[in-house]
C-alpha cells in the first residue's frame, strides 16, 4: 500500500475515518459498515469513526481507504488528541470500557425522534416504553434543524444520544447501552437490524413478516404517534412469542 498522504499519528490518542461516498451504488454503505464492523471501530458522530491510535489502527483504515477509493469513493483519516462533541470516556464507553447506562434516570422523560417513523424508531419507541421509561413522552420533529430542549433524548436521529453506531441499528444500541440482555429482545434486534439496514446480516425466518405487517400499520397509519401505539402491539406479540 502506497499512499503519500498517510498522516502523522505517532503521539496522538485517536484515529478517525470520515469516509466519503457517492450517493449511488447503495452496496457501498453496507460494504462500509462490515468493514467497519470487522475492524472493530465505533461511530462517535453521523459517518465519523474512531480507533485507538495503538496497534495496527492506521494500517486497518489505511487499508480501508484504498478499498473505498478502489470502489470511486474515497475517506479523509485524521489523528487527534481531543475529538470535538465526545470526551476520552464517552468515546471508552462506547468500545465497552464503562458500564452500560442504567434505567434509573429515565422516568418520564421526553423521548426525541424524526417523523414518519419506520421499523427501528417504532420499535425502538417500543423498547423505551416497556423496558426503559414507563412512562415517556414521544415528540416527532423534522429531521433537520430541530433543536433539542435540556431535558430531551433524542433517538434514530443525527446526533442523537441514541442512533447507529457502526453496523448496528438503534435498537441494538439501545439493548447494550441499558444493560438489557434479554434473549428475545436480541432476537427482536436481530429482525430490526435486517429490515432497517436491509443487510440479511441475521436472515431470520420471522423477518419479512414483521416488515410486511409493519409496513401495513405505516401504510395505514400517517399519524407517528399512531404507528408506534399499533407496531407496540406487534412488538408486544413478537416478544411475547419469543420469550418463550
Amino acid at each position: 500500500m502506497n499512499d503519500t498522504n498517510v498522516p502523522s499519528a505517532q503521539e496522538s490518542k485517536w484515529l478517525l475515518l470520515i469516509p466519503q461516498l457517492p450517493p449511488k451504488p447503495d452496496y457501498l454503505r453496507v460494504k462500509l459498515r462490515r468493514r467497519i464492523q470487522k475492524i472493530g471501530a465505533v461511530a462517535v458522530r453521523n459517518a465519523v469513526y474512531v480507533l485507538p491510535n495503538k496497534g495496527d489502527a492506521l494500517e486497518d483504515f489505511m487499508w480501508l481507504r484504498a478499498e473505498l477509493k478502489e470502489d470511486g469513493a474515497d475517506a479523509i483519516i485524521c489523528a487527534a488528541d481531543i475529538v470535538a462533541g465526545a470526551t476520552d470516556e464517552e468515546i471508552m464507553k462506547l468500545f465497552g470500557h464503562e458500564s452500560a447506562t442504567t434505567t434509573e434516570e429515565f422516568t418520564g422523560r421526553t423521548w426525541v425522534t424524526r417523523a414518519g417513523v419506520f421499523i427501528d424508531r417504532i420499535a425502538s419507541a417500543w423498547l423505551i416504553r416497556r423496558f426503559i421509561d414507563h412512562t415517556p413522552t414521544f415528540k416527532f420533529v423534522s429531521p433537520t434543524g430541530y433543536r433539542p430542549q435540556d431535558d430531551e433524548l433524542r433517538f434514530d436521529m443525527y446526533d442523537g444520544e441514541y442512533t447507529h453506531q457502526g453496523d448496528r441499528c438503534t435498537f441494538e444500541v439501545l439493548l447494550e447501552r441499558f444493560s438489557l440482555s434479554d434473549p428475545a429482545l436480541a432476537a427482536i434486534g436481530e429482525i430490526v437490524h435486517d429490515i432497517d439496514l436491509k443487510d440479511a446480516k441475521f436472515n431470520r425466518a420471522e423477518t419479512a413478516g414483521v416488515q410486511s405487517v409493519v409496513t401495513g400499520i405505516a401504510n395505514k397509519y400517517p399519524d407517528d404517534a399512531d404507528r408506534v401505539a399499533n407496531g407496540s402491539g406487534v412488538f408486544d406479540a413478537l416478544y411475547s412469542e419469543l420469550a418463550k
